[in-house]
């Protein structure tokens, strides 16, 4: 496939906008340029114009012609070239182009201006005049508009031709740095989706991203996140293989012993019998805890379709675990918040997983208390009644603090005297099922010994009343 293709679509589209815009604003001017150029040849009635009039009218009146010739030669050029003197055949005095439409509108101006009372002072200053000279000549004075004022630009030449190719190329030039700008990143991007495609779970994109602080520098950030995410899974993935095959070495290598010493030893068969179901019966334990695991790993969210009461399924876990928990002499005590009494709390997705969750939590604080010892559960409402809170507290030995963040990977198990037997998978599989069910679990160590497992989960409805 072509390379580049959104840099040529913006560079391109860019580019033609800026041109036509360019050329669009050009026009625009040049079209309001004829419009004002074409009222040249309308008359001038400005204050400025209007005392030129009357100083011409006085020197016509008194002096003639020859005498506002003298008087003109002083004037600035705007007044020269538009103030007019015109006789009756509509031809100025000193042969200068009489402008048709001003001559016209000035007729106009006199026919419909009234006269000023005889005996009365005029004082008005009139744009258009009408005056006689010694030699008894009749003259119209009046002033077109100053083309200072009202440039005229020619119409083949409304734009120069050095204007045009620097505007082409100074378009050409911003589209492409704006190409550019928009499309590095998004190569960036691309480089490094093939890098990560192809294994290297190293790669970073944001520190190469500058100091870009906009929604393409949060995707590098984003992409960042999910290539950590990723690398995190893997080695998650490859631990696990490990300590899998770890766990199943042993159980299979007793095994293998086992069925050695019946070959070899006949009479001890039935020992040997007992060995390998007791090492069968730890095997299918683990592959069904793996299985649980990849099973709440692979579920995602819990299932929006179905609900369930986690008080009552709370009230089942509890009257389990007193009944396994009188063999060990350890008392089981539920203290359940004032609001919940004779109330549900509503949660999506299924009964089971989040069973297995608290279950787990229960067995691993009966696993390490002694007789004569309590585990207190306490479950109460938090966020206005929006999470459920679940609190198991145990008296044991507690666990030291730089693992409480690891005892929820598979397979990790307390050191020294804590260790206890089995996987390593009970607590991992109940972070999984809370997890699933948008929740949390933490682990923290009392002051006065022991250990509590928070989870907190979010209530779909709140509370409702029991049915």
């Amino acid at each position: 496939m072509p390379k580049g293709r959104l840099f040529w679509k913006i560079l391109i589209g860019f580019w033609l906008t800026l041109i036509c815009v360019f050329f669009g604003v050009a026009a625009i001017f040049a079209i309001y340029d004829e419009q004002r150029a074409g009222m040249q040849d309308a008359l001038a009635t400005n204050p400025r114009m209007s005392v030129l009039t009357t100083s011409t009218a006085s020197v016509l009146h008194y002096g003639g012609v020859e005498a506002l010739r003298e008087v003109t030669r002083s004037w600035p050029r705007f007044a020269k070239s538009n103030l007019l003197a015109v006789d009756e055949d509509g031809k100025d005095v000193f042969g200068r182009p009489v402008p048709a439409r001003a001559l016209a509108m000035a007729r106009d101006y006199l026919k419909n201006t009234p006269r000023p009372v005889e005996g009365e002072p005029d004082q008005s200053m009139p744009s258009v005049l009408q005056t006689q000279t010694p030699d008894h000549r009749n003259l119209m004075i009046f002033a077109v508009l100053d083309e200072n004022m009202v440039r005229r630009t020619p119409p083949r030449q409304w734009l120069p031709p050095q204007m045009l190719w620097l505007g082409a190329f100074g378009s050409l030039i911003f589209s492409a740095l704006l190409a550019w700008y928009l499309t590095r990143p998004i190569r960036l991007l691309q480089r490094a989706f093939d890098r990560v495609a192809n294994g290297d779970l190293d790669e970073r994109i944001a520190p190469r991203m500058g100091r870009r602080r906009d929604e393409i520098a949060d995707l590098g950030h984003d992409f960042d996140r999910m290539a950590e995410r990723l690398k995190q899974l893997v080695h998650s993935q490859r631990q696990l293989l490990h300590d899998v095959s770890h766990e199943l070495r042993s159980p299979l290598a007793r095994l293998q012993v086992s069925v050695g010493l019946a070959r070899k030893q006949p009479d001890n068969l039935i020992t040997s019998l007992d060995r390998i179901e007791r090492e069968s019966r730890r095997l299918d334990e683990l592959v069904g805890e793996l299985l649980t695991l990849s099973r709440l790993e692979a579920a995602g969210a819990g299932d929006p379709d179905h609900y369930f009461d986690m008080i009552e399924l709370l009230d089942t876990i509890v009257a389990d675990a007193r009944f396994e928990a009188e063999n060990a002499g350890v008392e089981i005590e539920l203290a359940m918040d004032p609001a919940l009494t004779n109330q549900e709390a509503i949660l999506p997705g299924r009964a089971e997983p989040l069973y297995r969750a608290v279950e787990n939590v229960v067995r691993n604080a009966l696993k390490y208390s002694r007789p004569g010892q309590r585990i207190d559960m306490a479950v109460t409402l938090a966020d206005e009644g929006h999470t459920l809170e679940i609190n198991v507290s145990d008296q044991g030995p507690g666990a030291p603090e730089e693992q409480l963040g690891l005892m929820f990977q598979p397979f990790v198990q307390l050191d020294g005297e804590n260790r206890q037997p089995g996987y390593g998978l009970g607590l991992a599989i109940a972070q999984r099922a809370v997890q699933a069910h948008g929740g949390t679990i933490i682990a923290t160590n009392r002051a006065e010994g022991g250990l509590t497992m928070i989870i907190r989960l979010p209530l779909q409805a709140g509370l409702t009343a029991a049915a």
